[in-house]
């Protein structure tokens, strides 16, 4: 445990820290299981609909540093793949 007093200020900082990344990492994956889930309806028009509420967030993610830039580009990638080959 922590007996400095800047090191129990760096463990609350971490706590809060911790807490806000989950909850966007948690919000991210919600908006991808929107676009999952309008995939396996087979709905294309809904399927892009979601597609473009989920790529902004998935970017947001990636610049606050919850997600890697390359790991958001791979599943905004992916996503967008499946999602134009429903329609095709």
């Amino acid at each position: 445990m922590a007996n400095t007093t800047s090191a129990k200020k760096a463990t609350r900082k971490i706590a809060r820290r911790t807490a806000v990344n989950k909850a966007r990492r948690s919000r991210v994956r919600g908006f991808i299981r929107k676009v999952e889930e309008a995939i396996a309806t087979g709905d294309v028009g809904v399927a892009a609909e979601a597609l473009k509420a989920a790529q902004p967030e998935i970017a947001r993610a990636a610049t606050k540093g919850v997600l890697h830039s390359n790991t958001a580009s791979r599943k905004v990638s992916r996503l967008a793949a499946r999602v134009k080959a429903l329609s095709a």
